[in-house]
């Protein structure tokens, strides 16, 4: 009998029944989940009138890339983009910077006053000063309509400090930075050739974690940003779906007829959704190997 008949044979009906309930239960959940963005996808070059009628459920119909081919000649669309990119890879590199050093050295336990500097940060996470102090600030430190507005208010994330501390403290022993000490390696040096080798896993989650806030961002770019050539590009798609005039004052003005102009501004819709998910839905599952562990042992007695 070979080691799989064997196995199947041990498991009882109870076992196969809750096997099937999980897996159908968990099916289920998945095409919640999945259709949705499915359905996006689809109706972005579908036609119109298919799509608002309900005649299209699993297959496009009427495809057109007229949505597409109107939406990338959008100057807008690429300003956004461009904005959008740097503020992501700036904004991320200083946060993950950031929060490595704070959570590496929070997890030395030589670190002088740890408990009461922890104690001031749980503090901060719990209570903050509200949008019109944190306006005030940012506003006197001169750095609106810059975009340093959107990334130094929140260059560091309490909450990653601390995956990154419990992370530190699980993977890195004190004998490693002992033996290195009597090698006669320093903190810096231990840090950079020893320690951030060692943490590739929790650096791609906390990229991940940072890098899809800014990219989802547009709240801290409406309060800050009066410049439209500054605009991130979730603030153009916000102003292209929720202020429905941006639609047909950018993108519709060689259509007169206002029937035309709705189905194509309903085509633009799906099409900008695709256009802002796309990069991050591309970008996943490169990282999704590094994302489970890191969080698992960046989470456990977190």
């Amino acid at each position: 009998m070979s080691v799989s008949q064997s196995e199947t044979s041990l498991r009882s009906r109870s076992d196969i029944g809750f096997d099937v309930l999980n897996y159908t239960v968990l099916t289920v959940i998945a095409l919640l989940v999945i259709y949705p963005l499915y359905f996006v996808f689809i109706a972005s070059f579908s036609d119109p009138s298919a799509v608002l009628n309900g005649e299209m459920w699993i297959l496009p119909k009427g495809v057109t890339l007229e949505g597409y081919m109107r939406l990338f000649k959008e100057s807008s669309i690429w300003i956004g983009y461009k904005n959008t990119i740097l503020y992501t890879t700036v904004g991320t590199t200083i946060n993950v910077l950031l929060t490595l050093l704070a959570g590496y050295a929070l997890s030395r336990k030589d670190l002088y006053g740890r408990q009461v500097i922890m104690l001031y940060l749980l503090v901060t996470m719990f209570f903050s000063g509200g949008l019109i102090p944190t306006y005030l600030v940012v506003k006197k430190l001169h750095l609106v309509n810059t975009m340093w507005a959107l990334i130094l208010p929140k260059a560091v994330s309490l909450f990653n400090i601390i995956i990154a501390r419990t992370f530190f403290q699980e993977t890195i022993p004190i004998e490693l930075l002992e033996q290195a000490k009597i090698d006669g390696c320093s903190d810096t040096t231990f840090f950079l050739r020893i320690v951030m080798p060692l943490s590739q896993s929790i650096i791609a989650v906390l990229a991940l974690f940072y890098a899809v806030g800014y990219w989802n961002s547009f709240f801290d770019a409406l309060i800050y940003l009066g410049d439209e050539k500054m605009y991130p590009l979730q603030l153009v798609l916000r102003n292209i779906l929720v202020v429905q005039n941006e639609l047909a004052s950018k993108f519709v003005t060689d259509v007169q007829s206002a029937d035309v102009q709705q189905r194509i501004a309903n085509l633009l819709k799906y099409g900008v959704i695709v256009v802002a998910s796309l990069p991050l839905l591309v970008v996943y599952p490169f990282m999704q190997r590094y994302f489970v562990k890191g969080v698992m042992i960046g989470s456990v007695k977190g």
